[in-house]
C-alpha cells in the first residue's frame, strides 16, 4: 500500500475531553511573566527612565498588563 507521505498521528482522547496544550504555551505563558517582571524592574531601577520616559509611571500598568496575560494563560493549561 502507497503512503501520501503525511505521517497520521493517532488521536488521544482523554477522559475530561480536554486536549493537552501545545508544546509552546508554556514557554510563551512564562515568557509573558518574565517580560512583565523586566518591564517593571527597568522602570525602577533606570528611575523612570527606561522602558518608554515620555509616559512616567503607565510603565507599571504596562509591566502589569503584560505580566497579566501570562498569568491569565496559567488558567487555560493543562
Amino acid at each position: 500500500m502507497a503512503r501520501s507521505g503525511k505521517s497520521e498521528e493517532p488521536v488521544v482522547e482523554h477522559p475530561d475531553g480536554d486536549a493537552p496544550n501545545a508544546v509552546w504555551f508554556k514557554p510563551v505563558m512564562v515568557g509573558f511573566m518574565l517580560l512583565g517582571l523586566v518591564w517593571i524592574l527597568v522602570f525602577y531601577i533606570s528611575g523612570s527612565q527606561f522602558p518608554i520616559p515620555s509616559i512616567g509611571a503607565w510603565n507599571l500598568l504596562i509591566g502589569l498588563g503584560i505580566a497579566m496575560i501570562g498569568f491569565l494563560m496559567t488558567t487555560r493549561w493543562r
